[in-house]
């Protein structure tokens, strides 16, 4: 699959046209020989279901755009950027045409098998606004391939990667207003994926709607880092080996709410999923889960657990191990970070980490994901007992410190990097 790259100022200049009312086809995309997407993508010329098509893309602009609200006030997930990208698919004729319209409701049957058998799945990234006013995303490819896993996991239709990209990148230039100015803000992007079949019976769906939405959001640690204390659940299970674990499905989310608000409940901000009788660290809430430790020859190991099914692989989590890995190896050395450290994707459970506390080689602990970069944790819930977990003055710990000094340099544009997707300039 290969399309002609469209420039990002030629993106602007060519949505820059549009009136309020009126709806264009995005003729300057093109695309080249279709993508075969677990044999149902084939050329529409012979009447069969087809790909996402960005040449087929059309924007309706909101004749009603909304006041942007102050970036201070900024709540999470409650205020939605003025437009939405929708792309209906259909068993026997593949992906429709991609639309730009304006944000709304979306009318669904109640016998809709989405809401019976929670046939849902989606992916949270991030566009940034650089200094020079460049917008970006970052690593948009490994959401698109995690969200195409997914599907598959739900036999919801999957689609070429690249060409959803280029759908999204036009909604973030359509509603670039709406990304922030002020340092450590962004526009929160947010891809779904239903069925929408009119039945109750339980089968793979013939019906879906994939759509994006946005919404501007502020940084996670408004007043700086406050480590977080965990509660080491036992009392639920989050995932099980050859279960849905290792995929973004919303069947995964509503469950774990109980689990959170028991650990709120007693004095905890999230929960720390454990697993089995050793008591297997798993992930930290909805985050991926990171421990250091020094061994017993002074040498720093940095641990995150494998990726056994169990484990969602997270985009930052790959990208905290990339740049680990790629300081051991010496083709970026990052400043601040131990000059001797192992990176190592084992499984460890609570009995190390007390272990490693009792005898002073516990280091730090923290949690990644999209919404905060790195979250550390200062203490662990367990067993009756708080196990303290080492935290700097400024709340971070010296290998955390370095990697998202790194991570968000990237994302902002400070340190150039190939992560970065350019939307427009």
């Amino acid at each position: 699959m290969s399309f002609s790259p469209l420039s990002p100022r030629s993106t602007l200049l060519h949505f820059v046209r549009l009136t309020q009312t009126r709806t264009v086809t995005c003729s300057s995309f093109h695309a080249g020989n279709r993508h075969m997407s677990q044999g149902i993508t084939r050329d529409s010329m012979r009447g069969k279901p087809v790909d996402i098509e960005p040449s087929r893309l059309t924007v309706t602009k909101t004749t009603s755009p909304k006041e942007l609200p102050p970036s201070k006030s900024l709540i999470f997930g409650e205020t939605f950027s003025d437009h939405m990208l929708r792309i209906p698919w259909t068993d026997a004729t593949g992906w429709g045409a991609p639309g730009i319209v304006p944000f709304s409701t979306i009318n669904l049957c109640p016998g809709t098998t989405m809401l019976h058998y929670a046939q849902s799945l989606f992916e949270g990234m991030k566009a940034y606004r650089h200094a020079d006013d460049t917008v970006t995303l970052f690593r948009p490819e490994m959401n698109m391939k995690r969200m195409n896993t997914s599907a598959q996991r739900l036999l919801l239709p999957t689609f070429n990667s690249n060409a959803l990209i280029e759908c999204i990148k036009v909604l973030i230039a359509v509603d670039r207003r709406w990304i922030p100015k002020e340092p450590g803000h962004s526009l929160y992007i947010r891809p779904t994926l239903i069925a929408t079949n009119s039945t109750l019976a339980l089968a793979p769906p013939k019906e879906a709607l994939l759509f994006v939405i946005a919404c501007p959001v502020g940084p996670y640690y408004p007043q700086g880092f406050k480590p977080v204390p965990l509660y080491g659940t036992t009392e639920y299970t989050r995932a099980a080996p050859k279960g849905i674990g290792a995929y973004k499905l919303a069947a995964n989310y509503g469950p774990c709410i109980l689990a959170q608000k028991c650990a709120a409940n007693w004095g905890y901000m999230q929960n720390l999923w454990l697993h089995g009788p050793e008591h297997w660290l798993t992930e930290a809430g909805v985050m991926n889960l990171f421990v250091v430790i020094k061994d017993s020859g002074g040498v720093t190991e940095l641990i995150t657990p494998p990726l056994d099914e169990m484990i969602l692989p997270g985009v930052t989590r790959d990208s905290v191990l990339a740049l680990a890995r790629n300081h051991v190896s010496g083709v970026k050395r990052l400043r601040g970070f131990p000059d001797a450290i192992k990176v190592s994707e084992r499984p460890i459970n609570m009995g190390e980490i007390i272990q490693s506390s009792k005898e002073g080689r516990l280091v730090e602990l923290f949690g990644t994901g999209t919404a905060a970069i790195i979250t550390p944790v200062e203490r662990i819930g367990y067993n009756g007992g708080d196990i303290m977990i080492p935290t700097g003055e400024d709340g971070m710990g010296p290998v955390s410190r370095p990697l998202w000094t790194e991570l968000v340099g990237i994302q902002m544009g400070a340190v150039k990097s190939d992560w970065n997707h350019v939307v427009s300039k």
